[in-house]
């Protein structure tokens, strides 16, 4: 079953997600957005907080220009003075950031006049920015290397003296202010809001990360229940899905149920196919046993042969089917036990004691049928062969089971397990069968991903070791 084993790797997350999951994508692209989000949010606000300072320092100096403005008095021989009538604590400390500045058209048409803030400096507008109500905006570097913002206008005031309304002075009134505060207020802004949305942004991705992972928890169930239909504890997804689920999983259950079904029916014409060959052999079989000559002998040969091809390919057909059944679970104790019973009874005559050695658990990924074809032929070769004593062990390593049959007979040397091990050759016509055993135990554990050797024995003789998927 390929396609459900790619469904559960599919479907398989553990609680740190890997990069390819599914998880790890939901988390990853909704984090990306959230930052996205935060970050082009965090500058749109950045931007509109500083434009709101700014335009609150603006209206505060244009504020000032305008009370200086109204503060100064035109004297009769055509000057201005504030006389006290402008006080601002701001403008009186010195180098205090916050600076006025009256400044005639005419340099010889009267005296500059600067605020006590300013002490013996003058101020000079840069940048300078004409606005359509009369105002020139711009900035300039005020005492004390300060960066200041200005705001200027030009203003005529008449010569009381001369008595000629067309006769006027014209001055212009200056007002700046210290721009590093519009710089400390944003960077205090920003630095809140920095932190602000840092804190925003990791709870909403640990948000995330929780709905993800929560939201993910029934594919989770999912996948193990596929991990127990795989290990044979259950036979369909059983439990409440969501609706999106509920379709996948009556589709697996679907899947599971007819390919069941399928290698069902294939094994049973496997069984059928065998069994009609069977008895046409036999009958040509006892037919040949009542006539003499070499016609009889080469249909006994014949017939041997197509027998053991028979049982052959029927073991490794019945083999291949079971492995595409998910859910295939057998304990190894009881086969074993069951097999020593009955062999210790076939052998009977020759008093073959077969000592079992299992735990209780071990349980084999496959179907009881072809452990007990595999375990079967090799104890009762064992047995065949053996002077009075087979040994059984079965143990676990990893995710795989090893059963290993010895027997305490003559063994065979190396160039002699190659012939039986390897092609099936029988050394000794004596002994009763058709000398396959060895061969379809060697087919159906590659079958299973196993494998099988033979090699020296503990009890003297021979011994054959079988590696076959094991399960939990």
């Amino acid at each position: 079953m390929a396609i459900l084993s790619k469904i559960r790797t599919f479907l398989t997350a553990k609680i740190a997600p890997r990069f390819d999951s599914l998880a790890a994508r939901l988390i990853a692209a909704a984090a990306v957005w959230t930052i996205l989000g935060l970050v082009v949010g965090g500058l749109v606000l950045s931007d509109i907080f500083s434009d709101a300072v700014k335009g609150d320092f603006d209206a505060r100096l244009k504020f000032d220009l305008d009370g200086m403005i109204a503060a100064a008095e035109p004297d009769p021989a055509g000057g201005v003075s504030l006389r006290g009538r402008f006080t601002d604590p701001r403008f009186e400390r010195i180098y205090s950031g916050w600076y006025w500045q009256i400044t005639p058209a005419d340099a010889h048409s009267g005296e500059m006049q600067i605020s006590r803030s300013l002490w013996d400096k003058t101020l000079r507008i840069a940048d300078a920015r004409a606005a359509a109500t009369g105002l020139v905006w711009g900035s300039g570097e005020g005492p004390d290397g300060q960066h200041l913002r200005m705001v200027e206008r030009r203003i005529e005031f008449p010569i009381l003296a001369t008595r000629n309304p067309n006769d006027a002075r014209a001055y212009t009134f200056l007002v700046a202010g210290n721009a590093a505060q519009l710089e400390t207020e944003v960077a205090r802004f920003n630095t809140m809001l920095f932190w602000s949305f840092l804190v925003l942004g990791l709870g909403l991705i640990a948000a995330i990360f929780v709905q993800v992972r929560v939201g993910l928890i029934p594919l989770r169930r999912l996948s193990r229940a596929l991990a127990r239909i795989r290990d044979g504890s259950e036979r369909k997804l059983v439990g409440h899905y969501p609706a999106e689920l509920a379709p996948l999983a009556a589709e697996l259950n679907s899947l599971i149920a007819h390919s069941a079904e399928v290698v069902g029916r294939a094994r049973g014409h496997v069984s059928n196919l065998a069994h009609f060959l069977k008895t046409p052999l036999t009958v040509l079989s006892s037919e040949a046993e009542q006539q003499d000559g070499a016609l009889s002998d080469s249909v006994r040969r014949q017939v041997t042969t197509m027998r053991r091809q028979v049982d052959h390919y029927l073991a490794r057909a019945r083999a291949a089917g079971a492995l595409d059944v998910l859910g295939n679970r057998t304990q190894v104790k009881p086969v074993l036990d069951d097999l020593a019973r009955v062999l210790s009874r076939i052998h009977a005559e020759r008093a073959i004691a077969i000592d079992v050695d299992c735990p209780s658990g071990l349980a084999f990924r496959g179907e009881r049928q072809d452990l007990e074809e595999m375990a079967g032929n090799l104890i009762d070769n064992a047995c065949k062969w053996a002077h009075s004593r087979v040994g059984v062990t079965a143990s676990r390593d990893g995710a795989m089971l090893t059963l290993i049959v010895g027997d305490d007979g003559a063994g065979l040397d190396a160039e002699e397990r190659a012939q039986v091990g390897e092609r099936g050759e029988r050394l000794d016509e004596s002994v009763p069968g058709f000398g396959l055993g060895l061969s379809i135990v060697r087919d159906i554990a590659k079958l299973y991903g196993g494998n099988f050797e033979l090699g020296d024995s503990a009890l003297g003789g021979l011994e054959a070791r079988l590696t076959l998927p094991a399960i939990a």
